[in-house]
């Protein structure tokens, strides 16, 4: 049973502000009569758009509003409820908050409408947090994420897994509490391919790149070099506006500063450092420092050189010497070089002026075709929270001390761990399936 499940509450579930129209929206037993009690009338059809006048509780009409109602189970939450349509006003939504407050209604705690709906078996865990996340998408690609996920897709995934170690340590439980029935012979070994299979899987859908995580939070690009190297023009060019200072002073930058790009569609975040440089004073040092940290790390570098010192002292190396990977090296201010090199420390250089915008667009080209390549989702769904990731790593490791066990006692109880932690990522964790499997294949005590 929820924890609320005898309140009805109330939130608007429109952004707040001022605006054309708020949404209201109410869920519990008491939803129906409080919407009949601001129109004055029977409830409307369900799912069906009313217009009505709406009154507060000294009986005047506060607004003049569509209302709907879908009645339980057949709703969000599982429970009774109900959404007004409101102008965005001020002074309606008070009435309106103060009219339902009045009628013995709360205000909704954060994510309580998705906390009931879960309760009531209408969300899994991995589909509420996929709303959370489409709320928060920024980019197409996050978007497609999220509606993948919040499709039951991921979920679906995890649920199919642990059915089958449900069904696996009913076979290892059979074998151990049910020695005298009539089973098969051999059973327990049966479960080997079983279990192995699955520890491949799982393998295989954790060795993903951080892929799902990256997209949901973001890719992040350092841009590195030495001071005057023009790293901060770069990236008031990549962002289109003025986010960097940018001075002829040597180490004007001091800590890191970021933007948020859409690059073809995914989300990039984007950061200028400090120069590298054996630094003058205790706070350009720290700078550095922060650099540092942040290169080790970016899910890229843009390793940025002055494109007619290159090839020149002690800084310009100690850019290069932090290349790795897929790391990108780029020649700035290459309006003011009368030559360009196409290769530089055996990689391919891009050449650009951010003064100008010359070779920002290959630069770009070259960025979008990199993180597509990172983050593009493939066939099966990607895991997009560390708590996913910890929970199949627990499964995993559970898996493989099964697999090694001497007796079989020990084996279904990591088979048994193994399955919880499964469980723990959609909140489906249940003992009764397991008995339901042991007497529906097995049919004991027929």
């Amino acid at each position: 049973m929820s924890l609320y499940s005898t309140d009805t509450i109330f939130a608007l579930a429109s952004a707040p502000g001022r605006g054309g129209v708020q949404v209201i929206r109410l869920s519990g037993p008491m939803a129906g009569p409080a919407l009949s009690a601001l129109t004055g009338r029977p409830l409307p059809p369900a799912r069906r758009a009313t217009l009505a006048r709406l009154k507060g509780k000294d009986g005047e009409v506060f607004d003049q509003a569509l209302v709907l109602w879908f009645p339980g189970p057949d709703s969000f939450t599982g429970e009774d409820v109900a959404e007004l349509h409101l102008h965005g006003g001020r002074a309606v939504l008070a009435a309106a908050s103060e009219a339902l407050t009045a009628q013995g209604l709360r205000l909704a705690e954060p994510g309580e409408f998705s906390r009931r709906a879960f309760e009531a078996g209408k969300l899994d865990l991995t589909e509420a947090e996929a709303i959370a996340d489409l709320v928060d998408a920024e980019t197409a690609a996050q978007r497609r994420q999220a509606l993948r996920q919040m499709d039951g897709t991921l979920g679906a995934l995890y649920e199919g897994w642990r059915h089958r170690l449900v069904r696996a340590l009913a076979h290892l439980e059979a074998d151990i509490d049910f020695p005298d029935e009539d089973l098969p012979h051999g059973l327990a070994p049966a479960v080997v391919p079983v279990l192995t299979g699955l520890y491949q899987e799982i393998g295989a859908h954790l060795a993903d790149g951080h892929r799902g995580e990256r997209l949901r939070d973001g890719f992040s690009i350092a841009i590195l070099g030495a001071p005057n190297a023009g790293k901060s023009s770069l990236l008031n060019a990549l962002a289109r506006r003025d986010a960097a200072i940018v001075s002829s002073t040597a180490g004007t930058t001091r800590d890191v500063i970021e933007v948020n790009l859409d690059l073809g569609g995914f989300p990039v975040i984007l950061a200028d450092t400090a120069g590298l440089r054996d630094a003058a004073d205790e706070i350009e040092r720290e700078g550095i420092r922060r650099a540092l940290a942040r290169a080790e790390k970016a899910d890229l570098k843009l390793l940025v050189l002055d494109c007619s010192t290159w090839n020149i002292g002690d800084m310009a190396e100690a850019t290069l010497a932090l290349a790795d990977g897929d790391a990108l090296v780029v020649l700035n201010k290459r309006d003011l070089c009368t030559y360009v090199p196409s290769m530089v420390a055996g990689r391919t250089a891009i050449a650009v002026s951010a003064a100008t915008g010359e070779g920002l667009a290959d630069l770009l080209a070259a960025l979008e075709r990199i993180v597509g390549d990172r983050l593009m989702p493939g066939a099966a769904p990607s895991l997009t929270r560390a708590r996913h990731r910890k929970a199949l790593e627990d499964c995993r490791a559970a898996l493989a001390r099964a697999l090694r066990a001497d007796l079989p006692e020990l084996a279904a109880e990591d088979v048994r761990l193994a399955a919880r932690a499964l469980g723990r990522i959609t909140g489906r964790v249940d003992v009764e399936d397991l008995l339901d499997v042991i007497f529906r294949d097995f049919c004991i005590g027929k």
